[in-house]
């Protein structure tokens, strides 16, 4: 029987959730600062996926339902962190040990920017995110559960400061 359900697990894995693997991966970079906490999550995130795959139904696509999920529980994650009292860092300053360590991409341009975004809010990281993944307003209302007609404005905002950390306008 357990072989059976490994065979279950496994290929659900692979047609549900490996396709999404990228973006699941950008949004866990985006919520952690290290390889083992990213590890954790991404774990994590792959095994809400598969607790909650009998919640699913069609009500949105499964895309949006794997989004969703992935933002749900890095931020459940971080919100537990930040009650149990370990240090994370989210705000304006990252101490070059953690900006060192976490080299996610070969691209040392694209390094940089994932170092502005996590220094951006939860929310706002989501919505960039969800932004560079080139999902439409409508989509990234239906995945953060709010009202696509204020989308465009936050997306500039948060485009506009992005481009004040980069340009080390703001410390």
């Amino acid at each position: 029987m357990r072989a059976k359900t490994n065979k279950v697990s496994n290929d659900f894995y692979q047609a549900s959730i490996l396709p999404f693997a990228p973006i699941i991966i950008k949004i866990c970079r985006a919520y952690t600062n290290s390889q083992e906490d990213f590890e954790d999550y991404y774990q994590e995130v792959c095994l809400q996926i598969w607790r909650s795959k009998d919640n699913f139904f069609e009500q949105c696509k499964w895309s949006t339902w794997v989004y969703r999920i992935s933002l749900n529980v890095c931020l459940t994650l971080l919100k537990k962190r930040k009650t149990n009292g370990q240090t994370y860092f989210t705000s304006d300053v990252l101490p070059d040990a953690i900006i060192t360590e976490n080299r996610a991409f070969e691209d040392e341009p694209l390094n940089q920017l994932y170092v502005a975004i996590r220094r951006l809010s939860e929310v706002d990281r989501a919505l960039i995110i969800l932004y560079l993944e080139e999902k439409s307003y409508h989509e990234i209302a239906d995945i953060l559960g709010t009202n696509a007609n204020n989308i465009g404005v936050r997306v500039i905002r948060i485009k506009e400061r992005l481009k004040k950390i980069l340009n080390g306008k703001i410390n």
